[in-house]
């Protein structure tokens, strides 16, 4: 995630903000330009962009930006849209009859649009079921019936659904604490599920992955509900750190595959955020890890991703001890996680047909010399195929990986406005909305 600004006043200003909070000015998202753009009022629900890249071209608001406070968006003047890109992919959204649930509603989209920014800078295309509805992108955001149904979150041709509670963060946190997980996140169910999806998008069906994936991964033919009450039966192995991202990873290939997808998005996150920020390392002691390499995440080869992240990780690590919070990142990085990461590291290289610097044609499974293991909080690294250290952090790998998602957008130095705040009364047009869960849900159980 890059740094914004607010180009009225160049006040710092967060990918959530909806308002300059020195200048008042109304901010938004423009997907065409992949920035955060200050607006004047221009007309009658048109709004003109401050944005130097906008050359002073009209916009509307989303429609769930302008009525319902859950985006921040916005849509060309002349496009027919009345939902922005982000929120046509929405096809269900909860009963907002029901108390939180417009809160949780909120924190689901933003979660969602962060996810869609990464995906964005990676290259990959991310279709709508309208433009696409063989193979588009879709969501629906349900939650457990009064009759005691339940909703489980995952994946389904596409279609991805979450169950709501995973927005309560008391909610959250009690599933977090019962499995055994270091954190647990809106996000990081984004970036697993989506890694469900891409899968079948990238690899399943493709003869140049399929036999590569196999032989990092395992046979994604194995029965899944065998596997799946075998794992909730008896765990994972012991040893699971010594080959795989977490402990759910051992389930079965597909969740290995959505676990080290997940766990890349993060880690591309993260050194974009750094990198974008200015942010080095530069110690007094030579023996500690420094960073000063600010090449950006869409033109690094693996190695030198997998070079940043190290001391990038000691560091986080360090600082939220200061805070006394738990460490940032938790996980260990054995020589197979590092090099099924490279793998999906080359498979979306390839998706998006990008200009990167080839990775060397490293047999799957066969770490490529000198190749660190990269240690939780900061560990001194093990030779490649070593078995990994034990990490610092006490608690095991956790299948799901992000920063804790705040209740509402922090603002960069005064205080933040509420998120569910109003900014226009009525709608540009009649939208077409996404359809309103009814109070009981009839879905049935799903992965996760």
């Amino acid at each position: 995630m890059k740094t914004f600004h607010c180009n009225h006043c160049s006040h710092l200003v967060f990918y959530e903000n909806v308002r300059c909070e020195r200048c008042e000015s109304l901010l938004g998202y423009v997907p065409e330009l992949a920035e955060i753009s200050a607006f004047e009022v221009a007309g009658e629900e048109r709004w003109r962009s401050l944005h130097p890249g906008a050359e002073g071209a009209l916009f509307r608001q989303c429609h769930n930006y302008a009525v319902e406070n859950v985006c921040n968006w916005m849509i060309p003047a002349d496009s027919p849209d009345v939902l922005c890109r982000a929120c046509q992919l929405t096809l269900t959204i909860p009963n907002l009859g029901a108390p939180d649930n417009r809160l949780y509603w909120y924190r689901l989209e933003m979660a969602k649009r962060r996810l869609l920014y990464t995906l964005a800078e990676l290259g990959l295309d991310v279709k709508s079921r309208q433009a696409d509805p063989e193979h588009g992108l879709a969501f629906e955001f349900l939650e457990d019936g009064g009759d005691g149904s339940r909703v489980m979150t995952g994946h389904d041709n596409g279609l991805i659904t979450l169950n709501i509670a995973e927005a309560d963060d008391a909610y959250r946190e009690k599933v977090r604490t019962a499995m055994g997980e270091p954190y647990r996140t809106l996000l990081g169910h984004f970036r697993h599920e989506t890694g469900h999806y891409y899968f079948s998008q990238l690899v399943e069906n493709n003869p140049r992955w399929l036999e590569p994936f196999r032989k990092l991964f395992g046979d994604e033919s194995a029965d899944y509900g065998e596997a799946l009450n075998a794992y909730y039966r008896d765990g994972a192995p012991a040893d699971w750190q010594a080959s795989y991202i977490s402990a759910y990873a051992t389930m079965h290939p597909w969740e290995d595959w959505a676990e080290t997808w997940a766990h890349y998005m993060l880690i591309v996150d993260v050194l974009d955020t750094s990198t974008s920020y200015g942010v080095a390392l530069l110690p007094d002691d030579p023996s500690e890890p420094t960073l000063t390499d600010r090449t950006p995440v869409e033109d690094a080869s693996f190695d030198n991703l997998m070079k940043r992240w190290f001391p990038l990780t000691y560091a986080l690590n360090s600082l939220n001890r200061s805070l006394g919070m738990p460490d940032g990142y938790p996980f260990t990085l054995a020589a197979p996680v590092v090099e099924k990461l490279r793998f999906v590291h080359r498979v979306i290289e390839a998706a998006c047909d990008k200009s990167l610097p080839r990775e060397a044609a490293t047999p799957p499974g066969e770490a490529p010399v000198a190749q660190p293991v990269v240690q939780a909080g900061g560990q001194p690294a093990a030779q490649a195929g070593a078995a990994p250290a034990e990490p610092i952090a006490a608690q095991p790998a956790a299948p799901v990986e992000a920063s804790p998602a705040p209740q509402a957008p922090a603002q960069p130095v005064d205080a933040p406005a509420p998120p569910l705040e109003p900014v226009a009364s009525e709608p540009p047009l009649q939208p077409e909305p996404a359809t309103v869960q009814p109070a009981t849900s009839k879905r049935p159980m799903r992965r996760r």
